[in-house]
């Protein structure tokens, strides 16, 4: 399967974009666009879909050669849960991802010590999970507070949130999201 910066400049200069350009469009620097198409970076969902919708694709459309050619079937061991965005402090990996006509997202997310989601950011759709392991500290809007395993959430996603793990081990947090943004 190839790399995802291998994939992303594959496809900007398939749309005859500079760089700078892409950046302009998609909010993204240009910066950290290099870096994630030198595979230097994993950018995290919501920064490449920001930067696919710049390309005039969605997070499907981008992994679809991981869908074709996996046969369907609705289980999945540990080595069928693709990861689509981690970065040495996050992982984010999809439950499902070849499943036909899909309707939510489900992650499984781990964060290490002291890892977060990055800035507060938003998107439409609506989000719940559970802590699965650890304490991590959500904010929602201008709401803000610790959950610890067994714990979930359930909001608006296009309220600016954030993740952080504040557990002195990893944490991990069992999600969905829907409509999927990926």
């Amino acid at each position: 399967m190839p790399k995802i910066g291998v994939k992303l400049r594959e496809l900007r200069r398939r749309r005859d974009l500079g760089v700078r350009e892409l950046a302009a469009r998609s909010g993204i620097s240009h910066s950290t666009i290099s870096l994630i198409e030198r595979d230097r970076m994993s950018p995290s969902v919501d920064t490449l879909s920001a930067v696919l919708d710049a390309l005039g694709t969605t997070l499907p459309g981008f992994f679809s050669d991981l869908q074709s050619g996996l046969p369907y079937t609705p289980f999945y061991s540990a080595a069928d849960l693709p990861e689509i965005g981690r970065a040495e402090t996050v992982s984010y990996r999809v439950i499902g991802l070849n499943h036909p006509n899909r309707q939510m997202l489900m992650l499984h997310e781990t964060y290490a010590v002291g890892a977060h989601s990055g800035q507060e950011f938003t998107h439409a759709a609506q989000e719940a999970g559970m802590i699965i392991k650890g304490a991590v500290e959500v904010t929602v809007g201008d709401k803000r507070k610790v959950l610890y395993e067994g714990e979930g959430y359930y909001f608006d996603s296009r309220l600016p949130h954030s993740f952080r793990n504040v557990h002195d081990g990893k944490s991990e947090i069992l999600s969905a999201i829907t409509p999927p943004t990926y």
